[in-house]
């Protein structure tokens, strides 16, 4: 297997799972301290800028890494492909889970508008907890991909 492809797509994995512990341990609670309204504003204007070259980079950087590291592991077995494909699998989940709950919740807050204050309650518990799902893929991700095979 390419050494470098692995090491890329978890450090990449590692990075990404790293900026969503601080959204679930740090943003988000604080967020939840504020008004409804400045809380949700506040979440739309992050979102927004997430969807940026810097963050872009890291996420479907990682992404194609893992996607290169699952077919080298197949073409081409070493002793540790087995760990290099689950881990690259779990950041890709991480992927899947963000395109498929958290950004529409994103995209749902954002369309309210002037009802943004209404959405907040119902929307910051389960973006929360979906955000930490796809935390612990990312770092379980991570730590596989990187883990070195004697």
């Amino acid at each position: 297997m390419i050494g470098w492809v692995p090491v890329v797509a978890g450090v990449g994995s590692a990075v990404a799972g790293g900026f969503y512990v601080a959204f679930s341990a740090v943003v988000m609670p604080a967020l939840r301290r504020r008004a409804p309204a400045d809380a949700a504003a506040t979440m739309v204007a992050i979102n927004e800028n997430a969807e940026r070259a810097p963050f872009m980079t890291v996420f479907f950087g990682a992404a194609v890494a893992s996607a290169a590291t699952i077919a080298t592991a197949v073409v081409d077995p070493q002793p540790a492909s087995p760990l290099r494909i689950v881990g690259a699998t779990l950041y890709l989940a991480g992927v899947v889970s963000t395109i498929a709950a958290n950004v529409p919740l994103n995209r749902r807050l954002a369309a309210a508008g002037e009802n943004r204050a209404a959405q907040w309650p119902g929307f910051v518990r389960p973006w929360t907890r979906l955000n930490t799902v796809r935390a612990v893929l990312s770092i379980a991700g991570a730590v596989a991909l990187l883990v070195r095979m004697p």
